[in-house]
């Protein structure tokens, strides 16, 4: 099977900025450890397309974002259907939907801050290395 091509960038985007601007944008990409232009090319086009840009997570991408949502919810639903069962209450179909709802609706925001805290707690130890 022939390899595909690689997708070649043969298109420029360009804008000014302020000088306090420019510093702002590249402590960003510094921060997320890739250059200015990757950095802004990521941003941009992921928030064309709806999406949190990779460098912006400060992980793999939207899949572990996706991923890390996910498992928050599931972790919700299910702290709450075991403390409810341990204390002998039984679930009603409408009650469980309420729980996955509510897991749903701010799993997004969980995930966020989980992916935030734990980059936030691996910073100082990458700094003594």
């Amino acid at each position: 099977m022939a390899k595909a091509k690689p997708i070649l960038r043969t298109r420029t985007v360009s804008t000014k900025v302020t000088e306090e601007e420019f510093f702002g944008l590249e402590a960003q990409a510094t921060e997320h450890g890739v250059n200015l232009s990757e950095w802004v090319r990521e941003t941009l086009l992921a928030s064309v397309n709806g999406q949190e840009p990779r460098a912006a997570t400060g992980c793999a991408g939207t899949g572990q974002v996706a991923l890390m949502a996910e498992l928050s919810a599931l972790r919700a639903i299910l702290l709450n259907v075991l403390f409810r069962q341990s204390n002998g209450e039984r679930l009603t179909a409408e009650e469980m939907q309420r729980l996955v709802d509510r897991a749903d609706s701010d799993k997004l925001r969980k995930a966020r801050e989980r992916l935030l805290q734990a980059q936030e707690s691996e910073g100082p130890r990458k700094e003594k290395s």
